[in-house]
Protein backbone atom coordinates (compact mmCIF):
# COMPACT_ATOMS: atom_id res chain seq x y z
CA UNK A 1 0.00 0.00 0.00
CA UNK A 2 1.38 3.41 -0.96
CA UNK A 3 2.23 5.59 2.02
CA UNK A 4 0.64 9.04 2.10
CA UNK A 5 2.56 11.86 3.68
CA UNK A 6 0.70 14.24 5.98
CA UNK A 7 3.20 16.93 6.90
CA UNK A 8 1.92 19.61 9.31
CA UNK A 9 2.58 23.24 8.40
CA UNK A 10 4.00 23.93 11.84
CA UNK A 11 5.36 21.81 14.64
CA UNK A 12 3.62 22.08 17.99
CA UNK A 13 6.16 23.14 20.65
CA UNK A 14 5.50 19.99 22.68
CA UNK A 15 5.70 17.61 19.70
CA UNK A 16 9.31 16.62 20.35
CA UNK A 17 9.07 16.85 24.11
CA UNK A 18 11.62 18.86 26.12
CA UNK A 19 14.33 20.35 23.90
CA UNK A 20 17.76 21.72 24.72
CA UNK A 21 18.64 25.33 23.85
CA UNK A 22 20.75 24.03 20.94
CA UNK A 23 17.85 21.97 19.62
CA UNK A 24 15.45 24.90 19.95
CA UNK A 25 17.72 27.06 17.77
CA UNK A 26 18.00 24.33 15.14
CA UNK A 27 14.25 23.68 15.12
CA UNK A 28 13.51 27.34 14.43
CA UNK A 29 15.60 27.12 11.26
CA UNK A 30 13.96 23.91 10.03
CA UNK A 31 11.43 24.14 7.19
CA UNK A 32 8.93 21.37 7.91
CA UNK A 33 7.55 21.56 4.39
CA UNK A 34 10.93 20.57 2.93
CA UNK A 35 11.92 17.56 5.00
CA UNK A 36 13.22 14.47 3.19
CA UNK A 37 10.51 11.89 2.58
CA UNK A 38 12.89 9.01 3.24
CA UNK A 39 16.01 9.10 5.41
CA UNK A 40 18.53 6.24 5.36
CA UNK A 41 21.20 5.90 8.04
CA UNK A 42 24.46 3.95 8.17
CA UNK A 43 24.93 3.66 11.93
CA UNK A 44 28.72 3.45 12.19
CA UNK A 45 31.21 3.96 14.99
CA UNK A 46 29.96 1.82 17.87
CA UNK A 47 33.24 -0.06 18.14
CA UNK A 48 35.37 3.07 18.05
CA UNK A 49 33.12 4.74 20.63
CA UNK A 50 33.74 1.82 22.99
CA UNK A 51 37.46 1.68 22.22
CA UNK A 52 37.89 5.37 23.08
CA UNK A 53 36.41 4.60 26.50
CA UNK A 54 38.43 1.40 26.99
CA UNK A 55 35.25 -0.68 26.86
CA UNK A 56 34.32 -3.83 25.00
CA UNK A 57 32.79 -3.36 21.54
CA UNK A 58 29.47 -4.67 22.78
CA UNK A 59 29.21 -1.63 25.07
CA UNK A 60 29.25 0.56 21.97
CA UNK A 61 26.49 -1.47 20.35
CA UNK A 62 24.38 -1.18 23.48
CA UNK A 63 24.96 2.58 23.68
CA UNK A 64 24.00 2.90 20.02
CA UNK A 65 20.46 1.69 20.75
CA UNK A 66 19.70 5.01 22.47
CA UNK A 67 20.74 6.89 19.32
CA UNK A 68 18.44 4.63 17.31
CA UNK A 69 15.59 5.32 19.71
CA UNK A 70 16.11 9.08 19.50
CA UNK A 71 16.38 9.06 15.71
CA UNK A 72 13.27 6.92 15.28
CA UNK A 73 11.13 8.95 17.66
CA UNK A 74 12.29 12.31 16.30
CA UNK A 75 11.70 11.34 12.67
CA UNK A 76 8.28 9.93 13.52
CA UNK A 77 7.26 13.10 15.34
CA UNK A 78 8.53 15.25 12.48
CA UNK A 79 6.26 13.17 10.21
CA UNK A 80 9.11 11.87 8.05
CA UNK A 81 7.54 9.31 5.75
CA UNK A 82 10.21 6.59 5.94
CA UNK A 83 13.37 5.85 7.91
CA UNK A 84 15.76 2.99 7.11
CA UNK A 85 18.50 1.96 9.53
CA UNK A 86 21.42 -0.27 8.50
CA UNK A 87 21.65 -2.73 11.40
CA UNK A 88 23.50 -5.81 10.10
CA UNK A 89 24.99 -6.46 6.69
CA UNK A 90 25.59 -9.72 4.86
CA UNK A 91 29.30 -9.02 5.38
CA UNK A 92 28.90 -8.71 9.16
CA UNK A 93 28.79 -12.51 9.50
CA UNK A 94 32.60 -12.30 9.30
CA UNK A 95 32.70 -10.74 12.78
CA UNK A 96 33.53 -12.85 15.86
CA UNK A 97 30.79 -15.32 16.74
CA UNK A 98 30.32 -13.87 20.22
CA UNK A 99 29.76 -10.37 18.82
CA UNK A 100 27.23 -11.65 16.28
CA UNK A 101 25.32 -13.51 18.99
CA UNK A 102 25.29 -10.37 21.14
CA UNK A 103 23.99 -8.24 18.25
CA UNK A 104 21.19 -10.69 17.51
CA UNK A 105 20.14 -10.82 21.17
CA UNK A 106 20.40 -7.02 21.42
CA UNK A 107 18.04 -6.70 18.47
CA UNK A 108 15.53 -9.10 20.04
CA UNK A 109 15.67 -7.25 23.36
CA UNK A 110 15.32 -3.92 21.56
CA UNK A 111 12.20 -5.01 19.66
CA UNK A 112 10.49 -6.13 22.85
CA UNK A 113 11.51 -3.06 24.83
CA UNK A 114 10.72 -0.49 22.14
CA UNK A 115 7.41 -1.87 20.88
CA UNK A 116 5.34 0.46 23.13
CA UNK A 117 7.31 3.45 21.78
CA UNK A 118 6.74 2.35 18.19
CA UNK A 119 3.03 1.90 18.80
CA UNK A 120 2.69 5.29 20.53
CA UNK A 121 4.33 6.95 17.55
CA UNK A 122 2.20 5.04 15.01
CA UNK A 123 5.33 3.51 13.42
CA UNK A 124 5.03 0.63 10.95
CA UNK A 125 7.99 -1.77 10.90
CA UNK A 126 9.48 -3.79 8.11
CA UNK A 127 12.77 -5.63 7.67
CA UNK A 128 14.98 -5.61 4.59
CA UNK A 129 17.34 -8.45 3.75
CA UNK A 130 17.46 -12.23 3.70
CA UNK A 131 15.48 -13.34 6.76
CA UNK A 132 15.83 -17.05 6.07
CA UNK A 133 19.53 -16.86 7.00
CA UNK A 134 18.86 -15.33 10.45
CA UNK A 135 18.56 -17.36 13.68
CA UNK A 136 15.07 -18.81 14.18
CA UNK A 137 14.39 -16.65 17.24
CA UNK A 138 15.27 -13.46 15.35
CA UNK A 139 13.03 -14.51 12.47
CA UNK A 140 10.16 -15.03 14.89
CA UNK A 141 10.61 -11.65 16.60
CA UNK A 142 10.92 -9.73 13.34
CA UNK A 143 7.76 -11.39 11.98
CA UNK A 144 5.87 -10.51 15.15
CA UNK A 145 7.10 -6.90 15.11
CA UNK A 146 5.98 -6.56 11.50
CA UNK A 147 2.56 -8.03 12.28
CA UNK A 148 2.04 -5.99 15.46
CA UNK A 149 2.67 -2.68 13.66
CA UNK A 150 1.07 -3.56 10.31
CA UNK A 151 -2.02 -1.43 10.93
CA UNK A 152 -0.08 1.68 11.94
CA UNK A 153 -0.30 4.52 9.44
CA UNK A 154 2.65 6.73 10.39
CA UNK A 155 6.33 6.51 9.51
CA UNK A 156 7.63 3.29 7.94
CA UNK A 157 10.69 2.12 9.89
CA UNK A 158 12.79 -0.34 7.90
CA UNK A 159 15.60 -2.25 9.58
CA UNK A 160 18.19 -3.55 7.11
CA UNK A 161 19.09 -6.89 8.67
CA UNK A 162 21.31 -9.43 6.94
CA UNK A 163 21.18 -6.91 4.12
CA UNK A 164 23.43 -6.23 1.15
CA UNK A 165 22.75 -3.90 -1.76
CA UNK A 166 24.20 -6.28 -4.33
CA UNK A 167 22.33 -9.22 -2.78
CA UNK A 168 19.11 -7.21 -3.02
CA UNK A 169 19.54 -6.64 -6.75
CA UNK A 170 20.38 -10.31 -7.29
CA UNK A 171 17.28 -11.32 -5.32
CA UNK A 172 15.14 -8.92 -7.37
CA UNK A 173 16.41 -10.36 -10.65
CA UNK A 174 15.85 -13.93 -9.44
CA UNK A 175 12.30 -13.01 -8.40
CA UNK A 176 11.64 -11.64 -11.89
CA UNK A 177 12.99 -14.82 -13.47
CA UNK A 178 10.84 -16.96 -11.18
CA UNK A 179 7.75 -14.94 -12.11
CA UNK A 180 8.41 -15.32 -15.81
CA UNK A 181 9.10 -19.03 -15.50
CA UNK A 182 9.79 -19.34 -19.19
CA UNK A 183 7.15 -16.82 -20.28
CA UNK A 184 8.03 -13.46 -21.81
CA UNK A 185 11.71 -14.12 -21.48
CA UNK A 186 12.59 -11.93 -24.43
CA UNK A 187 11.09 -8.81 -22.84
CA UNK A 188 13.74 -6.44 -21.41
CA UNK A 189 13.91 -5.83 -17.68
CA UNK A 190 13.16 -2.16 -17.01
CA UNK A 191 14.14 -0.01 -14.04
CA UNK A 192 10.49 0.12 -12.99
CA UNK A 193 10.16 -3.67 -13.09
CA UNK A 194 13.30 -4.22 -11.07
CA UNK A 195 12.31 -1.56 -8.51
CA UNK A 196 9.02 -3.37 -7.92
CA UNK A 197 10.97 -6.46 -6.84
CA UNK A 198 13.41 -4.74 -4.47
CA UNK A 199 13.05 -5.12 -0.71
CA UNK A 200 12.02 -1.44 -0.60
CA UNK A 201 9.13 -1.76 -3.07
CA UNK A 202 6.36 0.76 -2.28
CA UNK A 203 8.77 3.07 -0.46
CA UNK A 204 10.14 6.27 -2.00
CA UNK A 205 13.87 6.24 -2.69
CA UNK A 206 15.92 7.89 0.09
CA UNK A 207 16.35 11.64 -0.27
CA UNK A 208 19.00 11.77 2.44
CA UNK A 209 21.67 9.24 3.39
CA UNK A 210 23.36 9.90 6.73
CA UNK A 211 26.62 8.17 7.67
CA UNK A 212 28.16 8.59 11.09
CA UNK A 213 31.84 8.16 12.13
CA UNK A 214 33.30 9.99 9.14
CA UNK A 215 33.80 7.06 6.76
CA UNK A 216 33.37 8.14 3.11
CA UNK A 217 31.71 5.06 1.62
CA UNK A 218 28.22 3.62 1.24
CA UNK A 219 29.14 0.08 2.37
CA UNK A 220 26.84 -1.86 0.03
CA UNK A 221 23.76 -0.07 1.40
CA UNK A 222 20.71 0.61 -0.81
CA UNK A 223 22.92 0.80 -3.89
CA UNK A 224 20.00 1.07 -6.31
CA UNK A 225 17.88 3.39 -4.20
CA UNK A 226 20.47 6.06 -3.29
CA UNK A 227 21.25 6.95 -6.91
CA UNK A 228 20.19 10.57 -6.30
CA UNK A 229 20.25 10.75 -2.51
CA UNK A 230 21.99 13.64 -0.80
CA UNK A 231 24.79 12.26 1.37
CA UNK A 232 25.60 13.71 4.79
CA UNK A 233 28.72 12.39 6.53
CA UNK A 234 29.46 13.38 10.10
CA UNK A 235 32.50 12.61 12.26
CA UNK A 236 30.13 11.96 15.16
CA UNK A 237 30.20 8.31 16.26
CA UNK A 238 26.80 6.65 16.27
CA UNK A 239 26.34 6.45 20.08
CA UNK A 240 26.92 10.24 20.19
CA UNK A 241 24.46 10.97 17.36
CA UNK A 242 21.75 12.79 19.28
CA UNK A 243 18.72 14.83 18.23
CA UNK A 244 20.77 18.00 17.64
CA UNK A 245 23.05 16.15 15.22
CA UNK A 246 20.01 14.79 13.37
CA UNK A 247 18.54 18.28 13.08
CA UNK A 248 21.87 19.52 11.71
CA UNK A 249 21.73 16.84 9.01
CA UNK A 250 18.19 17.91 8.08
CA UNK A 251 19.21 21.56 7.89
CA UNK A 252 22.19 20.67 5.70
CA UNK A 253 19.85 18.72 3.42
CA UNK A 254 17.62 21.78 3.04
CA UNK A 255 20.59 23.81 1.78
CA UNK A 256 21.25 21.37 -1.06
CA UNK A 257 20.16 22.07 -4.62
CA UNK A 258 18.71 18.85 -6.03
CA UNK A 259 18.87 18.80 -9.83
CA UNK A 260 18.79 15.03 -10.57
CA UNK A 261 21.36 15.36 -13.33
CA UNK A 262 19.96 18.60 -14.76
CA UNK A 263 20.65 22.26 -14.01
CA UNK A 264 18.40 24.84 -12.45
CA UNK A 265 16.91 27.60 -14.60
CA UNK A 266 19.05 30.44 -13.20
CA UNK A 267 22.31 28.61 -13.73
CA UNK A 268 21.15 27.51 -17.14
CA UNK A 269 20.38 31.10 -18.12
CA UNK A 270 23.76 32.26 -16.79
CA UNK A 271 25.56 29.55 -18.75
CA UNK A 272 23.74 30.52 -21.95
CA UNK A 273 24.56 34.18 -21.37
CA UNK A 274 28.23 33.36 -20.86
CA UNK A 275 28.30 31.42 -24.13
Amino acid sequence: MAHTRTQPATLAPEALGPVTPEEAVLLKKLDLARLPRHIAVIMDGNGRWAQKRHLLRVAGHRAGTQSARTTIETCARLHVEALTLYAFSVENWRRPKAEIEFLMQLLRDYLRKEMPLLQRNNVRMRFLGRPEELPAGVQKDTREATEETARNTGMVLSIALNYGGRAEIVDAMNAILMERNGHGGTQPVTEELLARHLYTAELPDPDLLIRTSGEMRVSNFLLWQIAYAEIFVTETLWPDFNRARLLEALLDFQKRERRYGGIDSERGAAARAAR
